[in-house]
């Protein structure tokens, strides 16, 4: 009787793709407990691969981490393209407002890989995650469905990130439960969103005229 092959463990990585792997495998781990859960040496044994053989295409941690999280941003930018391009009776911000704190609250960990950690800020200018991290700004810039004129699209965009982040952060951490002011979480969003509108709508005819 033949020999029997001993089987490969489950999460074994398939055709060699082993960057791919360590990615995906990461992203996994972040869905659970954020960035603080990759770990590369843990990643190796799940994927059934040496220890040193994650180096070979990372490295360092830190270079695993800026792959990962560009491969977040990319999933994140296609939702919320998906959100702002479906008809709606809603305006693009409302939407990809909402998508953002769908998002954040689902997907906590991976949210807090994005914008909670300082991995983001060690990206060089045009590196694979400064680059996907642009796209989902120009995302949110396009659905503000406003004329580019000087810099109030960018500035508007900044006050309603900001913002949208402060409302997931807050809400995840238990401190947000609208009871106080007998509001949503969703509908303290729409709120921001109105107001960023309308505050956008004004300086724009504001620099309208000035330019007349």
């Amino acid at each position: 009787m033949p020999p029997r092959l001993a089987r490969k463990p489950l999460n074994t990585y398939h055709h060699g793709d082993l960057r791919d792997a360590l990615v995906n495998a990461a992203l996994q781990e972040a869905e659970l407990g954020g960035p603080e859960a990759i770990s590369i040496s843990a990643l190796a044994k799940k994927l059934g691969v040496s220890q040193p053989a994650p180096y070979k295409h990372f490295a360092d941690r830190e270079a695993l981490l800026l792959a990962v999280t560009a491969a977040a941003f990319r999933q994140f930018s296609a939702i919320m393209r998906e959100s702002i391009s479906k008809p709606s009776k809603r305006s693009k911000l409302s939407r990809f407002a909402q998508a953002t704190l769908e998002f954040g609250l689902r997907r906590n960990g991976i949210y807090r890989l994005m914008f909670a950690s300082r991995i983001m800020a060690s990206a060089p200018k045009g590196s694979e995650l400064h680059v996907a991290g642009m796209e989902t700004f120009e995302l949110l810039l396009e659905s503000l469905e406003a004329p580019a004129i000087g810099l109030l699209r960018e500035r508007s965009a900044l006050h309603i990130w900001a913002a949208l982040h402060g409302v997931v952060m807050l809400a995840e951490q238990g401190l947000l439960t609208g009871q106080l002011a007998n509001v949503s979480r969703e509908e303290l969003v729409e709120d921001i969103v109105e107001q960023i509108k309308l505050a956008l709508s004004v300086a724009i005819q504001a620099a309208g005229k000035s330019g007349r």
